[in-house]
């Protein structure tokens, strides 16, 4: 990593970043403000940043909030760019609180954390094995959490059901209801209540 102190021609990055806009701000090697500007969250807006930060000098260092979430993209670009990102830590709620919400301030802030060596973490990449992993995860964790959802609901209507409908769904398995339920083909008669519950 760049030491930025002792370089006076040093410019360190700040961005706060959000689903759709990031703000970004561009630092001296004394922590003086040199710009803020906005940029879409996208390559086109990526590019841009990178156009943006090199036209006050040779950035160093860009400190970059929520590499986990908003940031990833921005801090992957980065990255792949040649600069040397490293994570920022969010302020934390009472501090926003006291001190209200500015996205140029914020920039700011994790610019400033980025000179001082505060803000010194590894940026997540959410790439690799263990991004794959973690996609598979989140998808088999819905799966089950839907499963285990439709299957109460289907054992709460064979409880409410009449006495025929509960005859028929009382004492099966999991997998036997579902079953069963999902082959029927119910016609429509004189009981709405029956033909819905069928359905």
């Amino acid at each position: 990593m760049t030491i930025v102190g002792t370089n006076p021609d040093a410019v360190i990055g700040g961005i706060d970043t959000h689903a759709e806009v990031h703000v970004a701000a561009a630092i001296n090697h004394v922590g003086g403000v040199l710009g803020i500007e906005s940029f879409t969250t996208t390559q086109a807006g990526y590019r841009r940043l990178v156009s943006w930060l090199r036209s006050h000098g040779e950035p160093t260092l860009v400190g970059v909030e929520g590499t986990g979430s908003y940031g990833v993209g921005v801090a992957r670009y980065l990255a792949r760019a040649g600069f040397d990102v490293v994570e920022v830590d969010r302020p934390n709620r009472q501090t926003r609180h006291r001190k209200g919400k500015s996205d140029p301030v914020d920039a700011v802030a994790a610019a400033r954390a980025a000179l001082s060596g505060e803000a010194s973490g590894l940026p997540k990449t959410r790439d690799g094995n263990v991004e794959a992993i973690r996609v598979l995860m989140i998808a088999r964790r819905s799966a089950v959490d839907t499963r285990i959802e439709t299957l109460n609901q289907l054992r709460h209507i064979v409880f409410t059901a009449t006495p025929e409908i509960r005859a028929k769904f009382s004492g099966l398995t999991a997998i036997s209801l579902a079953n069963k339920a999902a082959v029927l083909r119910p016609r429509q008669g004189n009981d709405p209540v029956r033909y819905t519950t069928m359905v």
